[in-house]
């Protein structure tokens, strides 16, 4: 025990949609924890909340013809009652468009302000003529500058996963109406995250958590760190300080909550949410992987800057595939937590025990009906349920209550071991292999009772059979105290089995080893059931139409998708230039400024092709070009046309033979 006042965070889920099994791959993993270190004794509080601000937010509550609030209040009450039905139980739940959040961001952004971190800077920006307003983050999609793949405004989220400022995008495109976005001037504001490269180096360093999350982050820092535009054009969200006209960007003020949620359970408590954000409290963040870059470059610098304590870890769990797929929504491969699993009267701690037990928290996790069937029937039925109910059974109806033997050494040894095994794996954050250690001592009390048979000893040896059970039934109060963080439910319901009036959580891992005295066994009953059969293929059916679904679905789309009337592609003019000379953009290691001659006229675009080819090996290059586009300026640079690549490493459609440069291409 470090002695010091915890505080756990779980990355915020954002009010757009419901609860799956991706979110549950965060959420159990720190319920968990945070139930671990209290049977352990520690002062934990373990906070989290909606995250309601942002584009995506807006256009769903346009489409669904009410407020940003409104529809938000919907999906926070979902998330709340969904975690609670899954056992994840927070002290606080709020959100980010409350009050108190409102006050805690425009409080440090003024700090920021004030301290000098924070500037002024007119920025391009992309236009919507047809809606008439600015198209921030989601508002708009286009291509992307690094690597060239389709992206989001704020975020490359089919590529390479870049961080993306207003107006980085290229071949902007309204979301909402797909009308093709210009570029407008407007002054944003800045947030300095380029002078901490330093400090965030060094606070990595000590960063405790999870390996990924470190490194990712470390490899971000090394290779480029800008500043970070902390404002957008829009009615929903913080007001930004000193402007009314904008709004604090949402990555500010969602991990803002964090502090903010601390801070509304002190007030309802009677505490003081600085011990924990500005005094000797620890931190840990449980988050996605998907926004590592957040969580551990852009927070820990603004905490800093605005005089806030750090972090103190940062644990980011492993991809989830599911039915050997990677995760997808669109594509089938989800898992819904209501509708999929708790709906259906699937047990919580089922999936919690797949979840913990499935491979570490870092690693890759991939979700199967078939493996969770066998799971459940193999190590939950088979073994721990089996020996749990045998024991008690055994005990209260063979034996009259909990014999007056004391439990040999060798058990108390065996209990002693496991909680050493246990205690640094679920501290590391390492939570298969605290499970694995408690079903360690579940399979060793499993042979322990089928060697020593205490029905067979109970015709000959009374009091031989009374110690086997005694044994047996310190496993089971062992298992049942250290299984709690993990499986809650079935935990509690062991422990009432074993006679205890006082709930569970109210006591402390050292017990384990204590014998049982004091207590009247209650009758026993099976705590697990198995998956039959039947119930599996139901499952497997369900999951197997929602797939099918969606493939017919996407077939649908690309279908219409192609196609194209020849008056729609005569629209475009594509034709043959040649490059005169191609040169760096300041600023980016992905685009290059390049001079075309078209025939007619000398042409300038701006090309995301800079990590596949120097710019003197471009010259004199015969290329396919674009020459309609609307002009764009890309990182204050004016493109007029588009240079023709294939594939991910931008392979360049060159004629296969000499072509006067204008040619057009039919």
């Amino acid at each position: 025990m470090s002695g010091k006042p915890k505080l756990v965070t779980c990355g915020l889920p954002y009010t757009n949609g419901l609860c799956h099994i991706g979110h549950l791959r965060t959420y159990v993993p720190a319920d968990c924890y945070v139930r671990y270190l209290r049977r352990a004794g520690e002062d934990v509080l373990f906070v989290c909340g909606s995250d309601n601000h942002g584009t995506p937010i807006i256009v769903s509550a346009e489409e669904a013809g009410t407020t940003p609030r409104a529809f938000s209040e919907i999906y926070h009450t979902h998330f709340k009652e969904t975690f609670e039905k899954m056992g994840v139980i927070f002290d606080h739940f709020g959100m980010t468009d409350d009050p108190t959040n409102h006050a805690r961001t425009q409080s440090i952004v003024k700090r920021l302000i004030d301290r000098g971190y924070v500037y002024a800077e007119v920025i391009n920006q992309s236009y919507c003529t047809t809606c008439k307003r600015s198209l921030p983050d989601r508002y708009v999609e286009g291509t992307c500058p690094h690597c060239g793949k389709h992206a989001r405004g704020d975020e490359c989220d089919q590529g390479c996963g870049r961080h993306l400022e207003p107006g980085e995008i290229l071949e902007p495109t309204c979301t909402v109406c797909r009308t093709k976005a210009e570029t407008r001037q407007q002054e944003h504001y800045f947030f300095k995250l380029s002078t901490f490269k330093d400090y965030l180096l060094d606070y990595l360093k000590d960063l405790n958590g999870t390996i990924n999350a470190k490194n990712y982050a470390i490899g971000w820092i090394e290779n480029e760190l800008h500043d970070w535009c902390i404002t957008r054009t829009m009615d929903w969200g913080v007001r930004f300080p000193g402007n009314e006209d904008l709004v604090v960007y949402v990555w500010v003020d969602a991990p803002i909550g964090y502090i903010s949620f601390t801070e509304e359970w002190a007030n309802a408590h009677g505490d003081d949410w600085r011990r924990f954000w500005c005094g000797d409290g620890e931190v840990t963040h449980f988050i996605g992987s998907d926004i590592i870059y957040h969580h551990c470059i852009f927070w820990p610098a603004l905490l800093h800057a605005a005089g806030y304590g750090s972090p103190d870890a940062v644990v980011a769990s492993g991809m989830l595939k599911v039915e050997d797929q990677k995760f997808s929504k669109s594509r089938g491969y989800v898992v819904w937590a209501n509708e999929d699993y708790l709906d259906v009267n699937l047990p919580a701690d089922y999936l919690r025990y797949y979840l913990l037990s499935y491979t570490s928290h870092t690693k890759e996790l991939n979700f199967s009906w078939k493996a969770y069937q066998e799971r459940v029937n193999n190590e939950l039925v088979n073994t721990l349920g089996n020996f749990m109910y045998r024991s008690i059974y055994f005990a209260e109806e063979k034996l009259g209550g909990i014999p007056a033997t004391p439990p040999k050494e060798e058990i108390l040894h065996e209990i002693r071991r496991t909680r050493d095994l246990v205690d640094p794996a679920f501290r590391a954050f390492e939570f298969k292999s605290g499970v694995d250690a408690i079903m360690g001592l579940a399979t060793f009390g499993n042979n322990y009772i089928q060697k020593n048979a205490p029905w067979k000893l109970l015709k000959t040896d009374r009091a031989a059979a009374e110690g086997v059970i005694a044994d047996c039934l310190q496993i089971v109060k062992a298992l049942a105290l250290f299984l709690e963080p993990v499986m809650p439910e079935k935990a509690s319901l062991c422990w009432e089995m074993l006679g205890h009036e006082t709930p569970l959580a109210s006591h402390h891992l050292d017990e384990a080893d204590i014998p049982l005295s004091g207590v009247t066994l209650r009758k026993a009953a099976p705590l697990f059931e198995k998956i039959d059969d039947e119930q599996y293929a139901v499952l497997e059916a369900t999951f197997t139409r929602r797939v099918d679904e969606a493939r017919k679905k996407q077939e649908r789309h690309e279908v219409k998708k192609e196609m194209l009337t020849i008056d729609e592609f005569a629209k475009m003019e594509l034709c043959v230039g040649r490059v005169l000379g191609a040169e760096p953009i300041k600023g980016s290691k992905k685009l290059l400024k390049i001079t075309v001659d078209i025939g007619s006229e000398k042409r300038q675009v701006v090309s995301g092709i800079a990590p596949f080819y120097k710019p003197e090996e471009l010259e004199g290059t015969l290329v396919v070009m674009v020459t309609n586009l609307e002009p764009a300026t890309i990182f204050g640079v004016e493109s007029r046309g588009m240079i023709l690549a294939a594939g991910d490493d931008a392979a360049l459609l060159i004629p296969n033979r000499e072509v006067e440069p204008g040619t057009r291409i039919r």
